[in-house]
């Protein structure tokens, strides 16, 4: 087997690839896709089991609402969990309702029937580079380090953890280095929706628009009057629930999972900076206790859960917002407020500035009617610090405020489509990621690439 050279030790080399993409989330599987698709000789390099990150393993779902074009690898997505009988629509939102488990299956089978391969289990321990260029990574699978090489790589870790090692310079958290807050969510089962739903609008709580049908969200933010407030207010005086854990609540229905909901909470304000390992872990464990004290409140007091349980247990924080690439492109909250129009435009992106800020709660800008949109440039995915790295998913070039709107679902999506048509041309013409001009690939359709 090849080897190379690292750290004074050999390390076999796992293969020569057109792209590797590492980080399996929603940006990360996109990008894999279209790769893919576009017949690129692709690795995908995840460390968990299963693709989808911050939407399987943290448990993050259904994607946030949207209204402007979305690029082919999301209507792919949309149409496999389609066929596979996910209703994926209420008839009322422009919400993409899904469990965690259907989209990453829908991520591997997109993935794999279309020639892409896998390597899981695998974690990414050093990037060697050489002028400017990513020649190899280096990971830790079973087999022990392993090295790969590739022509392109995309960090889609969310992280930026590839951007970092590759030595290119990052951004983190507010004025004060504070990061966004972040959760721990979970999943109950055995609930009786219709009672909790019956419950929430005898409340007369109009948050959510879903009154009937299977589909159903409700939410209560401590201090700003919602309806469930003196509910939770009773845990409190029962020794259920602590002040704290009344921050943020909020769940929403599963498709075909019925007497299941998936709870977007509890927050964790104590993890004031995500970018230390140590404290994450405290974090994580923090999210335990309020989970537990949260699902005890549920069924003690709350309408349609007296038979409910616990399901699942995210396996990995959710996480909005860590280090940002410092690219070729700053996106700011000022171009969000002139909806921003670039040259290399190729990502539109609509959701509301939606900060989950550690020192003043929920702070939301939002300006925007129903067909306004910015755009996210090419340039903010790219750097000339390292010429044949690209940037998908919640870590490209932003500010902090800029990043709590480009962060959804949706939108991370195209940013990882855009990403593997960006190293497909690349890989076709031979010019380096950071020089491409973004422009030509809002016509680019590939052209017949050499066999895998």
């Amino acid at each position: 087997m090849e080897s190379i050279e690292y750290l004074g030790r050999q390390l076999p080399l796992l293969g020569h690839y057109d792209t590797v993409v590492v980080g399996g989330g929603a940006a990360g599987a996109a990008a894999g896709i279209r790769c893919a698709i576009d017949g690129q000789k692709v690795l995908l390099v995840e460390k968990g089991a299963f693709l989808g990150g911050t939407a399987s393993r943290a448990l993050v779902c259904p994607m946030m609402p949207t209204y402007v074009e979305h690029l082919d690898v999301l209507h792919r997505v949309e149409e496999t969990l389609n066929r596979h009988g996910v209703t994926t629509r209420d008839g009322i939102t422009t919400m993409i309702w899904f469990a965690p488990d259907q989209l990453s299956d829908a991520f591997e089978e997109l993935y794999v029937s279309n020639g892409g391969r896998l390597l899981y289990d695998a974690t990414l321990v050093d990037a060697v580079c050489e002028d400017k260029h990513i020649r190899y990574i280096v990971v830790m699978t079973v087999n022990g380090l392993q090295a790969i090489a590739a022509g392109n790589f995309v960090d889609a870790t969310g992280d930026a953890v590839l951007t970092r090692m590759a030595g290119v310079p990052t951004s983190s958290g507010d004025e004060n280095g504070d990061n966004q807050v972040s959760s721990l969510r979970f999943i109950m089962g055995g609930i009786d929706v219709e009672k909790y739903r019956e419950y929430v609008l005898s409340l007369h709580d109009e948050f959510s628009p879903l009154k009937t049908g299977y589909f159903f969200e409700s939410a209560m933010v401590a201090g700003r009057s919602f309806k469930l407030e003196p509910i939770f207010r009773e845990g409190v005086a029962d020794g259920l629930l602590t002040e704290e854990d009344l921050r943020y609540y909020q769940c929403f229905s599963l498709p075909n999972k019925p007497g299941c909901m998936a709870f977007n909470c509890p927050h964790l304000p104590s993890l004031k900076q995500n970018t230390d390992a140590l404290a994450r872990s405290a974090a994580i464990a923090e999210g335990h206790e309020k989970i537990g004290r949260l699902v005890r409140f549920l069924q003690a007091k709350m309408p349609g859960f007296a038979h409910s349980y616990l399901l699942q247990t995210a396996d990995m924080l959710g996480v909005r917002e860590s280090w940002r690439l410092k690219g070729n492109y700053l996106l700011t909250e000022e171009d969000y407020t002139r909806q921003a129009r670039f040259p290399d435009g190729l990502v539109k992106g609509d959701w509301y500035i939606d900060v989950h800020s550690n020192k003043k709660g929920l702070f939301h800008q939002n300006t925007y009617q129903h067909g306004d949109y910015y755009e996210i440039p090419y340039r903010s995915m790219v750097t000339d610090e390292a010429e044949n790295l690209i940037v998908a998913g919640r870590c490209i070039s932003t500010t902090f405020l800029m990043q709590a709107s480009v962060r959804i679902l949706p939108t991370v999506i195209d940013m990882g489509d855009v990403a593997g048509s960006a190293c497909t041309l690349a890989h076709t013409t031979g010019q380096p990621l950071c020089k491409l001009d973004g422009s030509k690939l809002r016509r680019f359709e590939p052209t017949s690439l050499p066999q895998k």
